[in-house]
Parts: structure tokens; sequence; C-alpha cells
């Protein structure tokens, strides 16, 4: 039996290999091990449960093709995960119960159900990490989502960059929408699909139904309207869809890549852009540090993976601008540790980093460390070349004295020239002393990790 599930799984491995690229074949279906076949159904060993969150999502209708080619109409497969990959079972029970927690209950009605069909029900605001960045975006959504069409806030326009969140908040709103408040219809769209169903809509002569299907929604969803740009006909359209629905007092809700502002001379109607500025716009920036960390390890704790905090701050600060960006490398990375058998730590990072070419290591400099040193005593740096042996500038001089001999390949000779013209015996003792108190003081190794990461921001 064993033998005829390894042979039917690698027919099927020979039909999808051709159908992507190598990369993501040794990603995501070189780790897959057959087990069994049995009523149709190949059960199939993963490392992780996001192993099976991916593939339904990306290779779904591609396995299922293949699967139907080799045994019949019908076939399935099952994931199992690794009961060896530490805590992946806690992991699995975590993830189903909170889809649990999300999809409405049997009791609920069916068209709540519909609506959340179209949903990716992770883009919910239990799930949304929240910073400085985006905090004033996430506290409007919630009041539009408690109170759709009754604010001042109708219709809510979010921009701001590629891979921010403006989806994911978007969305959070009719969900909230939907679950709690049991709105008849919501609708999610892109301007792209609203543009080419309003296209089949005209091809078809059903450009009435088209009208009538959104003039009957509760609230509407488009997402990145600068689609917009160029096309008349379906500006018109959408122009009396947002009256109509305006004038009944439904909830509209836009993402762009812009404000308003700046569509002026791209070929959107004044009359549109005067319409989206006409309730509220806010902005989501990109996400600062903590954010960034607070976000990974967010999905790694998704995952079922504690995420180490050093590790979490070596991806945040080398991926600055693009929470999609950070969330695919932290995927890789785990893809990565549960193939390769590895502990995820920083050096597995920085290879996975390397490999996604976000990751470029510069040499350090004696200038780079003394200035982080200083900034981190408030200090002015020239004060650690000086020859002044107050206390309160000599520990600070031979922390950077350390932290050159770690993180440089400078002599003693050399560094002492950069500190005032010291000499290696005088280096030499700086880093003994500083070796010493880390042994005995805490506090003073979290310093030194501190700083090593500090001027490892500058590495990129």
């Amino acid at each position: 039996m064993q033998k005829s599930c390894d042979h039917i799984w690698n027919e099927v491995l020979d039909i999808i290999r051709p159908q992507i690229n190598e990369q993501s074949f040794n990603t995501w279906f070189v780790p897959l091990k057959p087990r069994t076949v049995s009523d149709n159904t190949i059960s199939v060993e993963i490392p992780g449960k996001f192993f099976s969150e991916w593939l339904d999502e990306h290779y779904k209708n591609l396995i299922s093709s293949a699967l139907e080619d080799v045994i019949n109409q019908g076939a399935s497969i099952k994931y199992v995960v690794n009961s060896s990959n530490g805590n992946n079972g806690k992991k699995e029970a975590n993830a189903r119960a909170r889809k649990e927690e999300i999809i409405p209950s049997s009791a609920k009605t069916k068209y709540i159900k519909d609506n959340l069909s179209k949903f990716n029900l992770r883009y919910n605001f239990d799930n949304f990490v929240e910073g400085p960045s985006n905090q004033f975006a996430k506290a409007v959504a919630m009041v539009v989502a408690e109170k759709p069409g009754k604010t001042k806030f109708n219709p809510l326009l979010i921009w701001g960059g590629v891979g921010l969140g403006k989806t994911h908040i978007a969305q959070a709103i009719g969900i909230h929408g939907i679950e709690n408040k049991s709105l008849k219809t919501v609708s999610y769209v892109s301007s792209k699909q609203f543009t080419m169903d309003f296209i089949s809509a005209i091809q078809s002569k059903r450009t009435k139904e088209f009208s009538s299907f959104y003039d009957k929604v509760d609230m509407l969803i488009v997402d990145d309207i600068e689609f917009f740009i160029g096309k008349e006909s379906t500006q018109e359209q959408f122009f009396h869809t947002f009256n109509t629905l305006h004038l009944k007092g439904k909830q509209i809700v836009l993402t762009s890549d812009r404000p308003p502002r700046e569509f002026s001379g791209l070929d959107i109607e004044e009359r549109l852009t005067s319409r989206f500025q006409n309730g509220l716009v806010v902005d989501i920036k990109a996400p600062d540090l903590e954010t960034r960390v607070a976000i990974l390890k967010r999905k790694a704790g998704e995952e079922g993976v504690n995420l180490d905090s050093e590790v979490a701050l070596m991806m945040a600060t080398h991926i600055s601008k693009n929470i999609r960006e950070l969330e695919g490398a932290l995927i890789r990375l785990l893809a990565y540790a549960s193939m390769m058998g590895q502990q995820i730590d920083t050096n597995l990072a920085r290879t996975v980093l390397k490999d996604l070419k976000v990751y470029e290591t510069k040499p350090i400099s004696i200038e780079d460390i003394q200035k982080m040193v200083a900034g981190h005593y408030d200090l002015n740096e020239n004060l650690l070349r000086d020859k002044t042996r107050k206390q309160e500038i000599v520990l600070p001089r031979q922390i950077a004295m350390y932290l050159v001999k770690e993180m440089t390949n400078y002599s003693l000779k050399t560094t002492g020239l950069h500190f005032g013209g010291r000499d290696h015996t005088t280096v030499l003792h700086a880093i003994n002393t500083v070796n010493l108190m880390m042994e005995q003081d805490e506090q003073m190794r979290e310093t030194i990790s501190t700083l090593k990461q500090k001027i490892g921001y500058n590495q990129l």
C-alpha cells in the first residue's frame, strides 16, 4: 500500500512540477510525504499547518486537477501535520478555534454566511496589529463598522502605500458589520473587478441588472479606486452607484494608494473626486519598528511559533516599508526551518533575508560604532576620542572598543588610533573589562545586545 501511495504521489508531482517555477515547487511540494491512500483520498504529511493553508490558497485547483488525473474524478487530499514538529498540534487546535470564532454559527441566517464567503476571514480587527502609523485609521474604521451609514465618516476613504494594511482594515469593517450588525448585503469588490463586471454587463446588455445589484447593498467596499483612472464609462456608472447609496444612507468604504487631491489631472472626474472627499479621508503610513516586530510575532503566533524577539527585530529592521513583504519573509523562514529541521535563530533569519535579497551586509566602521554608542548614552561622540577620564565617558568608550573588537576586523592598534591615539594595551584592557562585566551583570549583557542590534540597523 505504501509503495502504491508513493507511486501515486510521484505521478501527481510529475503533473504539478512543469506548471510552477522550480523554487515554489522545492519550497512547497518537495517537503510533502505521502502516507496512505484510501477511498480516493491520499493522506500527505506536511511539516506544519501553515503548509496546508498556503497550498489551499495558492495551489488548491492545481492539486485537485492532478489528483483527478492520477486517481479519478472526485479524488481529494488530506494533510497531516508531522507530529514531531513541536507544538504543531496546539497550533492546529488554535487555528481551528480561531476559525470557529470567526465563522458564524449555523443559527445565523444564510445571507450572513454568503456575505462572509467573499472575505478573507483573517482580515478582522482582532488580527490587525495597531501602531502609531495606523491607530487613527483603525479607530475610525471600528466606529464605521459599529454604526455603518450613521456617522459623518461616509464615505470613508483609506489611503496608503502598497502592503500597509488598507485591504485588511477595509475587509475588517465588512466582516464586523456582517457578524455583529447582520447587514443584509455587504459587497466587497476591487475597482478592477467592478470595471470588468461593468464591461461584461455592457456586452451582455444587462447594465440595468448590474446597477440594480449595487444599488441594493447595505455597505459597499471598493478596493484600489485608483484603477478607475482613465475609465470614463466606469466612472460614470460608479458615480451613480455612489450617489444612490449615499442618498439612502448606506455606508461606502474606499481604499486608494493616494489621497483624492492627487487624482486631479489623472482622468478622474472632478465631481467623483469631490464625492471621495465628502466624508473622511484617513491615511495609513509605513509601520514603525516596534509595530513591525509586533506584526511578526503575532503572525508567527498564529502559526504556533513563539518567534524570538531578536529574530523578529532583525527581520523588522531590514524590511521596513511593506507588511506584505514582511509576512512573506516570515512564511519563508517558517517553511525553511520546517524543511531543514533547523532552529529559528538570527543566523537562519539572515540566510532567509539574503535569499530574498533584503539583507546585504556592509562593513561596519569604527565611526558607526562610536556614533551609535554615543547616541545611546546621550554623549557627543567626540568625547569618546577625548583624553578625559570621567567615569561617565570611560565606560561608554570601553563598550565602544569592545564592540569594535566583536563586530569588525580592525586590529587593536588601529582601534586605539580611532579613540584618541590610545595604545593597544588600553584597548585590550577595555575589552577585558567589558567581558568581565558581562559575566557578572545581566544588565550589561542586555546593553551590549541592544547596541549590537542598533549598530546592525546600518547594515542594509
